[in-house]
């Protein structure tokens, strides 16, 4: 059954390698860390919610709205998905049944966006207000979308196709259903962010790190499946 249905558009990706040591606290029970050409990765997340609907509906101030998440990488039972850090969102409510359905991360925060362009570039921006301190990620990138080669860094990072939450002794997944993107090669990006007031003193060491990526991911339509324990092994929903 389909949870939520909406247009991801527009996605920055911000990849960085990352010592497995530190994920392993965040590990769901029944998942294990996935890699790239024996590489481990974090990615720094923002996009828009377009046309959201959830369980078919349309919740009035809900439709679009920004996100900025904090992820990494797992896999299950050949199935390769994410696991989440923190996710922002604008939207209170989008908060509370993120976090109570489905036991992700969610905090509220005030959040903007600007998509321009003109005969040269695109520049895509998002922004949420920490502290009183706004934070951001930025690219500049070309006008034309491209192919995402097969096998590659960029591939590995943008076909994860499931969710993976753990709660109390619980390991919940959801599978998150899209096409293959495209991609507008990035000219340049700029970060502001404060990684260790956003993720806590284990990402700090971000803040210094240099990206191995970073992408624009054009989006699709997606749809967000319901939930379902896998661990402990008991195939049912929940």
């Amino acid at each position: 059954m389909t949870f939520l249905k909406a247009q991801w558009k527009n996605l920055i990706l911000v990849n960085y390698e990352i010592d497995p040591n530190i994920l392993k606290p965040y590990i769901p029970m029944g998942t294990e860390l996935d890699s790239f050409n024996n590489k481990y990765y974090v990615s720094v997340v923002g996009f828009m919610f377009i046309d959201t609907k959830v369980l078919g509906i349309k919740l009035p101030f809900h439709i679009n709205f920004e996100e900025v998440n904090l992820r990494f990488y797992v896999k299950h039972n050949n199935k390769r998905g994410v696991v989440f850090i923190k996710e922002i969102v604008p939207k209170s409510v989008i908060t509370l049944v993120a976090n109570s359905i489905y036991h992700e991360h969610y905090q509220t925060h005030k959040m903007r966006h600007h998509w321009t362009k003109n005969d040269k570039y695109k520049k895509f921006e998002y922004q949420w207000k920490l502290n009183q301190n706004w934070q951001s990620i930025s690219v500049t990138t070309e006008k034309e979308f491209s192919t995402i080669e097969e096998g590659s860094e960029e591939q590995f990072i943008t076909e994860h196709y499931f969710g993976y939450t753990k709660h109390k002794n619980k390991t919940f997944e959801y599978e998150v259903v899209h096409p293959t993107w495209k991609k507008l090669n990035v000219i340049d990006f700029k970060l502001n962010i404060n990684f260790e007031s956003n993720y806590g003193e284990g990402f700090k060491f971000l803040q210094f790190a240099k990206p191995t990526s970073v992408i624009l991911a054009e989006g699709s339509a997606v749809e967000v499946k319901n939930k379902r324990i896998i661990h402990p092994n008991k195939k049912r929903l929940d």
